[in-house]
Protein backbone atom coordinates (compact mmCIF):
# COMPACT_ATOMS: atom_id res chain seq x y z
CA UNK A 1 0.00 0.00 0.00
CA UNK A 2 1.21 3.31 -1.24
CA UNK A 3 0.15 6.59 0.05
CA UNK A 4 -1.71 9.36 -2.34
CA UNK A 5 0.52 11.64 -1.25
CA UNK A 6 3.67 9.59 -2.03
CA UNK A 7 2.98 7.75 -5.11
CA UNK A 8 6.09 5.43 -6.50
CA UNK A 9 8.33 6.20 -8.87
CA UNK A 10 7.81 9.74 -6.63
CA UNK A 11 11.54 10.76 -4.94
CA UNK A 12 11.78 10.74 -1.34
CA UNK A 13 14.74 12.76 -0.32
CA UNK A 14 16.86 11.15 2.61
CA UNK A 15 19.88 12.99 4.55
CA UNK A 16 22.13 11.86 8.14
CA UNK A 17 24.56 13.50 9.87
CA UNK A 18 27.87 10.83 10.43
CA UNK A 19 26.26 9.12 13.02
CA UNK A 20 23.02 8.14 10.75
CA UNK A 21 25.37 7.01 8.13
CA UNK A 22 24.70 3.44 7.87
CA UNK A 23 21.25 3.38 8.55
CA UNK A 24 20.49 5.95 5.61
CA UNK A 25 22.15 3.17 3.02
CA UNK A 26 19.88 0.82 4.30
CA UNK A 27 17.18 2.99 4.29
CA UNK A 28 18.03 4.41 0.83
CA UNK A 29 18.03 0.82 -0.73
CA UNK A 30 14.33 -0.01 1.52
CA UNK A 31 12.77 3.02 0.39
CA UNK A 32 13.88 2.05 -3.58
CA UNK A 33 12.63 -1.47 -2.81
CA UNK A 34 9.51 -0.01 -2.31
CA UNK A 35 9.77 1.75 -5.48
CA UNK A 36 10.21 5.52 -4.82
CA UNK A 37 13.51 7.18 -6.18
CA UNK A 38 16.17 8.00 -3.94
CA UNK A 39 17.73 11.45 -3.62
CA UNK A 40 20.45 10.96 -1.24
CA UNK A 41 21.82 14.55 -0.05
CA UNK A 42 24.58 13.07 2.14
CA UNK A 43 26.77 12.79 4.08
CA UNK A 44 28.91 10.17 2.44
CA UNK A 45 30.60 8.75 5.30
CA UNK A 46 30.76 8.64 9.09
CA UNK A 47 33.30 11.44 9.05
CA UNK A 48 31.92 13.92 11.59
CA UNK A 49 29.58 16.63 10.19
CA UNK A 50 27.37 19.40 11.93
CA UNK A 51 23.19 18.08 11.86
CA UNK A 52 22.03 21.54 11.81
CA UNK A 53 23.75 21.55 7.83
CA UNK A 54 22.28 18.52 7.26
CA UNK A 55 18.39 19.59 8.63
CA UNK A 56 19.20 23.03 6.55
CA UNK A 57 20.03 20.85 3.47
CA UNK A 58 16.97 18.36 3.34
CA UNK A 59 14.51 21.11 4.48
CA UNK A 60 15.79 23.57 1.20
CA UNK A 61 15.72 20.92 -0.69
CA UNK A 62 11.82 19.96 0.39
CA UNK A 63 11.08 23.66 -0.29
CA UNK A 64 12.25 24.13 -3.86
CA UNK A 65 10.17 21.11 -4.95
CA UNK A 66 12.04 18.86 -6.00
CA UNK A 67 10.78 16.29 -3.37
CA UNK A 68 7.71 16.39 -1.16
CA UNK A 69 8.86 13.94 1.20
CA UNK A 70 12.01 13.49 3.48
CA UNK A 71 13.52 11.06 5.61
CA UNK A 72 16.42 12.48 8.32
CA UNK A 73 18.52 11.23 10.51
CA UNK A 74 21.39 11.76 13.52
CA UNK A 75 22.28 9.90 16.56
CA UNK A 76 18.75 10.87 18.12
CA UNK A 77 17.16 12.52 15.27
CA UNK A 78 16.65 15.23 17.85
CA UNK A 79 19.09 17.48 16.62
CA UNK A 80 18.11 16.96 12.62
CA UNK A 81 14.13 17.78 13.27
CA UNK A 82 15.25 21.02 15.30
CA UNK A 83 16.86 21.83 12.17
CA UNK A 84 14.40 21.58 9.83
CA UNK A 85 11.59 23.01 11.89
CA UNK A 86 12.79 26.10 11.90
CA UNK A 87 12.01 26.54 7.89
CA UNK A 88 8.34 27.32 7.58
CA UNK A 89 6.45 24.08 5.34
CA UNK A 90 8.50 21.99 6.63
CA UNK A 91 6.65 19.12 9.56
CA UNK A 92 9.49 16.99 10.60
CA UNK A 93 8.23 14.30 12.94
CA UNK A 94 10.48 12.30 15.24
CA UNK A 95 9.19 8.89 15.41
CA UNK A 96 10.36 6.02 17.39
CA UNK A 97 7.71 3.20 16.77
CA UNK A 98 4.90 2.95 13.61
CA UNK A 99 2.30 4.10 15.44
CA UNK A 100 4.41 8.11 15.76
CA UNK A 101 4.69 7.49 12.42
CA UNK A 102 1.82 6.92 11.46
CA UNK A 103 -0.39 9.38 13.72
CA UNK A 104 2.68 11.83 12.38
CA UNK A 105 1.11 11.68 8.73
CA UNK A 106 -2.36 11.63 9.84
CA UNK A 107 -2.76 14.05 12.14
CA UNK A 108 0.53 16.25 11.54
CA UNK A 109 0.44 15.85 7.99
CA UNK A 110 4.16 15.65 8.43
CA UNK A 111 6.40 15.38 5.47
CA UNK A 112 9.86 14.96 6.77
CA UNK A 113 10.58 12.00 9.24
CA UNK A 114 13.27 12.03 12.02
CA UNK A 115 14.89 9.25 13.40
CA UNK A 116 17.59 8.52 15.79
CA UNK A 117 20.04 5.66 14.14
CA UNK A 118 21.07 5.56 17.78
CA UNK A 119 17.89 4.82 19.19
CA UNK A 120 16.27 2.80 17.32
CA UNK A 121 17.00 -0.91 15.71
CA UNK A 122 16.81 -1.56 11.78
CA UNK A 123 14.07 -3.26 11.43
CA UNK A 124 12.02 -1.14 13.64
CA UNK A 125 13.67 1.98 11.76
CA UNK A 126 12.21 -0.34 8.30
CA UNK A 127 8.65 -0.20 9.71
CA UNK A 128 8.47 2.92 10.33
CA UNK A 129 9.73 4.27 7.10
CA UNK A 130 6.86 1.65 5.53
CA UNK A 131 4.27 3.19 7.66
CA UNK A 132 5.00 7.11 6.79
CA UNK A 133 5.32 6.24 3.13
CA UNK A 134 1.91 4.34 3.03
CA UNK A 135 -0.23 6.90 5.82
CA UNK A 136 -2.13 9.71 4.38
CA UNK A 137 -2.62 12.84 6.14
CA UNK A 138 -6.41 12.31 7.47
CA UNK A 139 -7.17 15.98 6.62
CA UNK A 140 -10.38 16.30 9.04
CA UNK A 141 -10.85 20.23 9.85
CA UNK A 142 -9.12 20.15 13.40
CA UNK A 143 -6.48 18.37 12.07
CA UNK A 144 -5.92 20.77 8.95
CA UNK A 145 -6.60 23.77 11.08
CA UNK A 146 -4.20 22.92 13.46
CA UNK A 147 -1.77 22.42 11.00
CA UNK A 148 -2.18 25.63 9.24
CA UNK A 149 -1.11 27.18 12.38
CA UNK A 150 2.18 25.79 12.54
CA UNK A 151 2.57 27.73 9.15
CA UNK A 152 1.09 30.57 10.56
CA UNK A 153 3.48 31.09 13.75
CA UNK A 154 6.80 29.80 11.84
CA UNK A 155 5.67 32.62 9.49
CA UNK A 156 4.57 35.06 12.35
CA UNK A 157 8.11 34.47 13.98
CA UNK A 158 10.04 35.13 10.90
CA UNK A 159 8.54 38.52 10.59
CA UNK A 160 9.44 39.78 14.41
CA UNK A 161 12.65 38.16 13.94
CA UNK A 162 12.83 40.70 10.46
CA UNK A 163 11.34 43.34 12.12
CA UNK A 164 11.31 43.27 16.27
CA UNK A 165 9.24 45.74 18.14
CA UNK A 166 11.02 49.06 19.07
CA UNK A 167 14.30 49.67 16.36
Amino acid sequence: MVMDSARQDEVIAIASDHAGFALKILLCKEIEHKGFRVVDLGTDSQVSVDYPDIGDKLALYLLSGLARYGVILCGTGIGVSIAANRYAGIRAALCHDIETARLGRQHNDANVLALGARIIKQTVAKAIVHEFLCTDFEGKERHARRVAKLDETTQCNSRRLQHPEGQ
